[in-house]
């Protein structure tokens, strides 16, 4: 069922990943705070897309017949919506007991906030987890929508779409995912709940390893007015760095010394700050030192790495990252752009051309 955000997210990925993904989208315009041409509408690329008037019966049975034929359903409305259209996990389980039906949202089915509106950074802010990104001097920083939207939504929904897909493989029987944005993102967590329940984490940002608390876990402004990564966790890591850029020897001894970071980092923030970017980038390049140059989304297609693993591909006038993982037999296909003829995205799920015209002529799907 269309959407934004996670749901369309995941579609992408299911079509490059093999599957026959069918959008379903209102008879009237979509309403959207940004419309991308279909060139550059990855929302909408590497499925079919058919409109369809869920006002009126003759859709929602159009709706019903295609759950006949589906291994799954993915929708992102808020609770209760699909079941006021007559397209409810009970009535397409009832025509479709196989069914694996994909629900995703930002609360969850159920609880006090479920009926309530959200984004990335609201389930990202009830997780905790933003309260952690930012530094210590500074209010918590959005990491764009990738962590609650795409990585607590995107990703566990299709965690769950494909384990229940397995699992209907030995029972024969689908069921209901209900995957929350917050509570994927709770997850994505989980391993710093267990650092703080250990006594390794300081609640509070800019005070840990992985918080910009550590010097040696950073970026840095080069004399260029661009950044480089600086991750060397690991003492011998660490070690190397210090070597190249270099530290000295006091500092480089005095790694997981706290007392000695804020001299390390100012350091480290003067020595980087005497060469551009790409300077230290070509001095790190192919060292364990773990210092990265950061790229901006324009830039990262042309790194050498990314060249050499082909890991963008130009389609149209776009240029975006090729499918991920990559498999060893049956690799992914690229997305292009949508496939909007209805008898068409019809035809994939046993809608003959003659029904098809029938139900265009009769407005039940768009032209």
């Amino acid at each position: 069922m269309a959407g934004i955000g996670p749901v369309p997210l995941a579609g992408l990925m299911l079509s490059e990943l093999g599957a026959e993904v069918l959008r379903v989208e209102r008879m009237s315009k979509e309403q959207a705070f940004l419309v991308v041409p279909d060139a550059y509408d990855l929302d909408r690329h590497g499925r079919s897309a058919v409109r369809i008037d869920l006002k009126r019966a003759e859709g929602v049975e159009l709706v019903l017949r295609l759950v006949g034929a589906a291994d799954c359903l993915i929708e992102g409305f808020r609770p209760g919506v699909m079941e006021r259209l007559g397209l409810g996990p009970e009535v397409a389980l009832d025509r479709n007991p196989g069914l694996v039906y994909g629900r995703m949202t930002g609360f969850g089915q159920d609880g006090p906030l479920a009926a309530r509106a959200g984004h990335d950074l609201t389930y990202l802010a009830l997780s905790g987890a933003l309260h952690a990104i930012g530094p210590r001097d500074g209010k918590p920083v959005p990491p764009l929508n990738l962590v609650a939207d795409y990585g607590g939504g995107t990703m566990f929904l299709l965690v769950g779409l494909l384990a229940a897909l397995l699992e209907r493989g030995r029972s024969g029987k689908g069921q209901v995912i209900d995957a929350a944005m917050v509570d994927g993102a709770s997850m994505l967590a989980a391993p710093f709940f267990a650092f703080l329940g250990a006594g390794f984490w300081k609640d509070r940002r800019g005070a840990n390893l992985l918080d910009t608390g550590a010097p040696f876990y950073d970026t840095y402004e080069t004399a260029d007015g661009r950044h480089v990564a600086v991750a060397c966790l690991e003492p011998q890591f660490f070690a190397e760095f210090a070597r190249l850029l270099p530290l000295e020897p006091a500092l480089a001894q005095a790694q997981y010394d706290t007392s000695a970071w804020p001299r390390m980092r100012a350091a480290i923030a003067a020595r980087i700050a005497e060469r551009n970017r790409d300077d230290w980038a070509a001095l790190f390049e192919n060292t364990d030192a773990c210092v990265a140059p950061v790229l901006s989304l324009a830039e990262a297609p042309a790194h050498g790495h990314a060249r050499a693993r082909e890991a963008h591909a130009r389609i149209g006038p776009l240029t975006r990252p090729r499918p991920a993982p990559r498999f060893s037999r049956s690799p992914a296909r690229l997305s292009q752009p949508p496939r909007t003829d209805p008898a068409e995205a019809l035809a994939a799920f046993g809608i003959s051309a003659e029904d098809a015209e029938t139900l265009a002529s009769a407005g039940i799907v768009g032209r």
